[in-house]
């Protein structure tokens, strides 16, 4: 008994020729689809972020709630003792007050002076390519080496800076710039303004070529003069990049160490001691990994904070 095909199914199939294979849409490997590709790219970069800044920072904070000599090992709970120890030390407010004054003086003079030299070399001339190339250079030296060079520049017996003075009569002795608490900082601010206002200034330069010059010249038509350029049309469009330049130096001025550390050991008399070379005396110096771990979580917080409200000012500075 045949059965006769009906309805518009049936007409199609008796429609196609014999031998043809009705098409069917190919189904890609569940490992190709786009959400698991994504993981894929994703997975070296947060197995690296969990094992270099995860793990670790869930060992301090474990550390920071813990009796933890450096030679003995976990010894029980010892909380809050710890951020009591830490927060009642006897240099902790002096390092704290030292650490934001160096912060604002190194800021307010390498934005400045980074911002001054961006504007130089912003008009392509004859030679500016050389000069920004010559106000890079000392960014690419690394801060411990940067520190050890001026060390020897600094050293009053093989040091040629502190024979200046004395050569030029205004001393009867070698100058030592690390002698008293004010030279130390001011010797210091002056390493970290030479070696990264190039840095920063590649960042301006940046900012400042991604304005279009259409906007100066309306400006200049309309007869504004350079002052009036520049507070009301430079320094609002480059709001963005001198929010980031201020991220990036506050936050490695509050976590200043290798200068300090490599020019003037936290001397003298402990006047140029930072948070962070606090932090290192504790662990190794006095051996105790639970106090140094509950200074590192308060400047962690303190980080953090610091960063969320500058980023926020990050993203609203964008005027488009």
């Amino acid at each position: 008994m045949h059965l006769k095909a009906a309805g518009p199914a049936a007409a199609e199939d008796r429609a196609r020729p014999a031998g043809r294979v009705r098409p069917t849409r190919a189904t890609a490997p569940r490992w190709r689809s786009r959400p698991v590709k994504g993981l894929v790219y994703a997975a070296p970069t947060a197995v690296f972020v969990a094992v270099l800044f995860l793990l670790p920072l869930l060992l301090v904070g474990r550390m920071s709630l813990s009796d933890w000599p450096l030679l003995a090992g976990a010894r029980g709970l010892n909380t809050p003792e710890n951020y009591t120890d830490a927060i009642d030390s006897a240099l902790f407010w002096p390092a704290v007050r030292f650490t934001l004054v160096y912060t604002v003086i190194v800021t307010v003079v390498l934005l400045g002076l980074a911002l001054l030299l961006a504007l130089l070399v912003q008009e392509s001339r004859p030679g500016a390519g050389f000069f920004r190339t010559v106000y890079f250079l000392p960014s690419v030296l690394g801060l411990a080496s940067a520190s050890l060079l001026f060390w020897g520049l600094y050293s009053p017996t093989t040091g040629p800076l502190g024979r200046v003075p004395e050569r030029l009569g205004l001393a009867d002795d070698p100058v030592s710039f690390l002698a008293t608490p004010t030279s130390a900082l001011l010797s210091t601010v002056f390493l970290i303004v030479w070696k990264f206002a190039g840095f920063y200034m590649l960042i301006l330069l940046v900012g400042l070529q991604r304005i279009p010059q259409e906007v100066f010249e309306a400006a200049r038509m309309d007869g504004a003069g350079r002052g009036q350029i520049f507070r009301g049309i430079t320094l609002p469009l480059l709001r963005p990049s001198l929010a980031l330049t201020l991220l990036l130096c506050v936050t490695g001025s509050l976590l200043a160490f290798d200068q300090f550390f490599i020019l003037t050991k936290g001397g003298p008399d402990n006047s140029t001691v930072t948070v962070v070379q606090l932090i290192y005396r504790e662990a190794f110096q006095r051996l105790n990994l639970g106090t140094a771990a509950a200074l590192s979580i308060i400047v962690l917080a303190v980080l953090l904070l610091l960063n969320v409200l500058q980023f926020r000012g990050l993203r609203h500075a964008d005027p488009s």
